[in-house]
């Protein structure tokens, strides 16, 4: 009534042999997970790495709190400005700034000059700060900083040293651009005022 058909060509794997393939196949498989787990690892590192940079180009920036000329006549040829000063502060949201790497641009009508906040130029002093070093570790501290354009009582200058007309005159509107190491730049335009007789000091 009931008819066993048996086909002696068709078996299982058994046995030693299945056993190493099946070894194999899962070493195969924890080598490619290792690697795909050690790129996902590096490729995260390297994303938040990014982040951070791109967040401090765009956060760690200065914030020019006021701008003042100082005017003299010394020169012979009419009032001009032969310093200015910009106190200055951290943006919100930026991190530690050191002030001694931050770089200037100074565009004026003539040229461009530019160069570094340590360079002998430049006088960063302390107007109100937690600490005593170059470094703007809050948004309370206030730092001013000031350029030497010609001033004949420094001993560097922006501009030629002692030589009238080297320093603002008034109307002169003068670009200045300050980048932090990370590089946030801030750009303001300075304007002188149209006189400068019977001044000593102006805001610009």
């Amino acid at each position: 009534m009931f008819k066993t058909i048996l086909n002696s060509e068709d078996r299982g794997q058994v046995g030693i042999g299945t056993l190493i393939v099946f070894i194999a196949m899962v070493l195969v498989a924890a080598i490619a997970a290792g690697v795909l787990i050690n790129t996902a690892g590096l490729l995260q590192t390297q994303a938040e790495a990014t982040g951070q940079e791109s967040t401090q180009q765009v956060a760690d920036r200065l914030q020019i709190s006021s701008a003042t000329g100082n005017v003299t006549s010394e020169f012979g040829s009419g009032a001009e400005i032969d310093a200015f000063n910009l106190t200055l502060t951290k943006a919100p949201g930026a991190g530690d700034i050191q002030l001694k790497n931050v770089t200037y641009q100074i565009v004026t009508e003539d040229e461009v000059v530019t160069g570094v906040l340590s360079d002998e130029e430049v006088i960063i002093g302390q107007i109100t700060a937690d600490t005593q070093d170059k470094v703007i570790t809050d948004r309370a501290d206030r730092y001013e900083v000031q350029f030497q354009l010609n001033n004949a009582s420094a001993t560097s200058t922006i501009f030629q040293q002692g030589v009238a007309g080297e320093g603002f005159q008034g109307g002169d509107s003068v670009t200045v651009t300050l980048t932090t190491a990370p590089g946030a730049s801030t750009v303001t335009e300075l304007r002188v005022p149209d006189s400068l007789v019977d001044r000593k000091a102006v805001s610009l």
